[in-house]
């Protein structure tokens, strides 16, 4: 049985990359009619939110794109910053999102900023606690390092809701100024579902760890 758990943790994350992957391999190679890069629709998109002073700068890797709500910064990766692709415009987009998401107070948002830091620091100890309480028989302190592993699965519980508000909020503003045509839509929502089947890959993977962690605690 905790075979199973242990295949089940690793391949439904890689599925899910693999997806996104191949999803956006995919729609990478299909031009976007109006040619405007990722960095023009995330620049026009903020301008007309009002948020003209928020910063699109270049990052490297590839799907590293994110919004930094604590320096106010969308960073892209090369090909979604200069490529006027499908998938371009859909990250770019996405990101975005979340840049009025925090204009707008978006609650999941704003919990996740302020729990990122205390959540970070706790699940960088965890397994050293699982490990120690394993080792030494000490059921206690396995414990708590399997609370601290739920305490991140909780974390990506709560991401959850902001990745998919800010695909719905990508979409609507894309199609509202008219920079995406009913036929390319079909390729953005891909996109977008595409990345959000990562996040939700990540649960799962998470809670099936949950759940493998407690069946050693009982058996040790």
């Amino acid at each position: 049985m905790d075979l199973i758990f242990v295949l089940l943790i690793i391949f439904i994350p890689l599925i899910a990359q693999f997806y996104v992957n191949a999803t956006y391999r995919k729609n990478l190679q299909k031009q976007a009619q109006n040619n405007k890069t990722g960095y023009d629709i995330a620049r026009e998109i903020l301008d007309k939110n009002d948020l003209k002073d928020l910063l699109i700068v270049e990052t490297g890797g590839t799907l590293t794109d994110h919004y930094d709500p604590t320096r106010k910064v969308i960073r892209l990766s090369k090909n979604i910053y200069h490529g006027s692709s499908l998938a371009s415009q859909a990250v770019a987009a996405h990101e975005v999102g979340h840049a009025i998401q925090d204009k707008e107070g978006y609650t999941f948002l704003r919990i996740r900023s302020f729990i990122f830091p205390i959540v970070n620091i706790i699940s960088r100890f965890s397994y050293y606690l699982i490990i120690i309480g394993l080792i030494f028989e000490f059921l206690e302190l396995l414990y708590v390092g399997i609370a601290a592993v739920s305490i991140g699965v909780g974390f990506q519980i709560i991401t959850l809701p902001v990745e998919f508000n800010a695909s719905k909020k990508a979409i609507e503003e894309l199609e509202k100024y008219g920079l995406t045509t009913s036929t390319e839509k079909d390729g953005i929502k891909e996109m977008l579902t595409a990345a959000a089947l990562t996040y939700v890959a990540g649960v799962l993977a998470g809670i099936l760890e949950i759940l493998r962690l407690i069946g050693l605690a009982r058996n040790d």
